[in-house]
């Protein structure tokens, strides 16, 4: 069945990650209290840490104030596509519940739903996109000390090696759960970040993209150059 735009999956395309709970999301299960605890080893989730931190989370609170306007155009947007995309859908759903349905023309129909939705989900997108620049400058703030944080947490309580959730069945949360560790260390080291992004700035993963095609155009270039021997 086709579906209309919803302003909650556009603004979820701005969103760099989502806040999960420190405790709920640190483990997959919470077995009981007993059984040997192994010195050295703890479990932690480093996604969860990082949405639970002083900075990240009051960078989402100003973000809603300084990105009114943004979010104020989207919604409206959103508004407006779906009134002009009801009545389509509405008509594509009464069309192929008839006796006979005109097949060619059913296609046409979800042809022209589905243009109008990807052109407003890019229309979104684009209206959003200083949120999402927010984003990922507030998260890469928080995500240059976190290893910095996760090496002090792990030297406090003695720590040789600390695994993720996913790679573990069951665990006693007590004993080896160090978030809590990681995020005191990480709320000192950055106790807020910068919300707005500087003039120009591009997320890490862009520049190094940048990086790495510069740097093979580069070698492309220097072995075209290259003498070739008689």
């Amino acid at each position: 069945m086709i579906k209309t735009v919803a302003l909650g999956s556009a603004m979820a395309l701005a969103t760099v990650a989502a806040q999960p709970a420190l405790a709920a999301k640190s483990a997959p299960a919470a077995p009981s209290d007993g059984g040997t605890i192994i010195p050295g080893l703890a479990v932690a989730n480093l996604d969860a840490v990082v949405a639970n931190s002083n900075a990240y989370k009051t960078a989402e609170q100003q973000r809603e104030t300084t990105y009114k306007a943004q979010y104020d155009q989207a919604k409206a947007r959103n508004d407006q596509l779906t009134a002009q995309i009801k009545p389509m859908v509405d008509k594509f759903n009464a069309d192929r519940q008839a006796a006979n349905p005109n097949q060619a023309s059913l296609q046409q129909q979800a042809a022209a739903i589905q243009q109008l939705q990807e052109k407003g989900k890019a229309e979104l997108q684009q209206i959003l996109q200083p949120v999402a620049m927010s984003q990922a400058y507030v998260q890469e703030q928080i995500e240059d000390k976190l290893n910095d944080a996760l090496k002090a947490a792990m030297k406090k309580r003695n720590v040789s090696m600390v695994l993720s959730p996913d790679s573990v069945i069951a665990f006693n949360g007590a004993a080896y759960n160090l978030n809590q560790d990681i995020l005191n260390e990480l709320n000192t080291a950055i106790p807020s970040a910068q919300l707005v992004p500087p003039s120009g700035w591009e997320p890490r993963q862009v520049r190094e993209a940048r990086a790495q095609q510069a740097a093979a155009e580069g070698a492309q270039q220097s072995t075209s150059t290259q003498p070739t021997g008689r």
